[in-house]
């Protein structure tokens, strides 16, 4: 495997690379752990103009900061005090653009990622989900800020990259809160993938 360079997160469409981040292998090396799983499923938030990004209207907080960042760097955050989301930072630095990874399909470390979840036996549910995602690959929020080409944590291509037949668009995932911009097209799935949450496919 290769991993991403900078210069794959450090471009302005935010949506060309949530695209381009399906197929990808994402990689963490905890504590001697190696857990792996291809991305399925991601969604792009287009920061300051954007009703369901964090960052949305120039938004900075202590949590939000890292949206500013370098990007290629990770963005995790707690969902409902239970959930570790993770997310990409793109674009350049002072434009807070992420990705967020919402599904994988596990390649390596199944054993860990059953211990991590609490599952008896690996099923479709494992890697479905972006609170199943952080949860299987041991990502909390003491990796927000992480940078995505260490050695403990990236994002590798393997040589997989999927035809355009086998990506679907639609729009994402919990965010009515955001009006208009919740049906926005800014997810992206495999659309075959048996990890994928929610609906597959609207458009494509």
């Amino acid at each position: 495997m290769e991993k991403l360079a900078y210069d794959f997160y450090n471009r302005a469409d935010v949506l060309t690379i949530a695209r381009e981040l399906l197929g990808k292998v994402l990689v963490t090396q905890f504590n001697g752990i190696a857990t792996a799983g291809r991305i399925v499923e991601t969604e792009a938030y287009a920061g300051e103009n954007d009703r369901a990004s964090h960052a949305y209207g120039g938004r900075r907080t202590a949590r939000t900061e890292v949206m500013y960042g370098r990007p290629g760097t990770a963005y995790v955050y707690l969902c409902y005090g239970i959930h570790h989301l993770f997310n990409v930072v793109t674009n350049r630095e002072e434009v807070p653009h992420a990705v967020l990874v919402r599904a994988i399909a596990p390649l390596q470390g199944i054993p860990d990622m059953l211990l991590r979840t609490g599952r008896a036996k690996p099923d479709h549910s494992l890697g479905r989900g972006p609170g199943n995602v952080s949860r299987a690959l041991g990502i909390t929020t003491r990796y927000t800020g992480w940078n995505l080409a260490s050695r403990e944590m990236f994002i590798a291509q393997d040589g997989f990259a999927p035809a355009a037949a086998e990506v679907a668009v639609t729009p994402r995932i919990g965010v009515n809160y955001a009006g208009e911009d919740a049906l926005l097209p800014y997810r992206f799935i495999l659309k075959d993938s048996p990890y994928v949450s929610g609906k597959k496919q609207v458009r494509s």
